[in-house]
């Protein structure tokens, strides 16, 4: 299939459309919204669920398969938000606490952008490795970290760090997905039989409606986005596309598959909307985090959705020969 062919067929994939439907609803100033219990109650379902089916298929996996692909995910950890710091340094008027906001948030990861990006290679009959979720739950926490410490060189006040950490390990995304992927790998075959139809096979209705939200919410930031600034908008568009061949490179080279790239590429690409706000808000009190928030949401989230997920997928291709 074409790199053409590819892209209209994510553009028609039930997520794409979804998201689609929820900004145009937002864009005329629809009600349409998900009440803050359903969107609570669907993050928790697809979080636990996703932890889940990743801790099950790790049975499968060899510790020293994993190797490699551990050191990328570290690595990229660290490198992705000191880049986006220093990248951000072609903005004027953001403060150091600001671009270690966004370093914060661009070096942690999107769950929905990561369970987008596994259904669209599911759709196109790619198999992505076992130990996909276990990358995705490492990347979560280096990327905040950095973020943090780099913005807060500069500060008068020194950083909490020990609230930080506990905020950001304590947090819903960090418990959830560890906590499913250890019942996974825990669970006799009889018991995760018995709740896979629930967890496991309602994953793509219930993202469908989770996408609809965040389009919805997308949608209400886009005039905001006049407010943060072209550069700040230009920046959510073009830095995706460096960290996601950043991530592809690193899968090619760690041994892993062109889905399994592919996937790394897509966590090194997003951006986080759930668990760097709350973890910035503490470290970096100073920060004007909306700006982050707003790219990530507005601009970085549609781009990778849209775009990003197939362009990725096409690099991973083209390395592998």
């Amino acid at each position: 299939m074409g790199s053409q062919s590819v892209l209209i067929s994510n553009l028609l994939s039930v997520p794409v459309l979804v998201f689609l439907v929820g900004v145009i609803a937002a864009l005329f100033k629809s009600d349409l919204r998900l009440p803050e219990p359903v969107y609570q109650t669907i993050s928790v379902f697809l979080l636990f669920g996703i932890g889940l089916k990743g801790g099950h298929a790790l049975k499968a996996v060899e510790f020293t398969d994993f190797i490699a692909p551990l050191a990328a995910v570290v690595i990229l950890g660290i490198t992705i938000p000191a880049l986006a710091f220093i990248t951000l340094k072609l903005v004027r008027g953001l403060s150091d606490v600001d671009r270690g906001a966004f370093a914060a948030h661009y070096g942690s990861t999107s769950l929905v952008t990561f369970s987008a990006g596994l259904i669209f290679l599911e759709s196109s009959a790619i198999t992505v490795e076992p130990f996909a979720t276990a990358m995705l739950t490492i990347m979560e926490i280096p990327g905040i970290v950095v973020g943090i410490y780099l913005g807060s060189r500069h500060m008068s006040r020194e950083v909490e760090w020990r609230e930080t950490l506990i905020e950001t390990i304590s947090g819903k995304t960090i418990v959830l997905l560890v906590g499913g992927l250890f019942v996974g790998l825990a669970a006799n075959e009889a018991g995760f039989t018995k709740v896979a139809p629930f967890f496991i096979d309602l994953q793509s209705g219930v993202l469908a409606l989770f996408l609809l939200h965040m389009g919805c919410l997308a949608g209400s930031r886009y005039a905001d986005i006049r407010r943060v600034g072209f550069k700040v908008a230009i920046f959510g568009l073009i830095f995706p596309v460096i960290a996601g061949n950043l991530g592809v490179i690193g899968g090619h080279l760690a041994g892993i598959s062109v889905g399994g790239a592919t996937i790394l590429g897509v966590l090194t690409a997003s951006a986080s909307y759930i668990a760097a706000p709350a973890a910035v808000s503490l470290g970096l009190p100073t920060a004007n985090g909306s700006l982050a928030l707003v790219s990530s949401i507005g601009v970085t989230f549609p781009f990778n959705l849209i775009v990003g997920i197939p362009l990725y997928l096409e690099i991973a291709q083209r390395i592998s020969g």
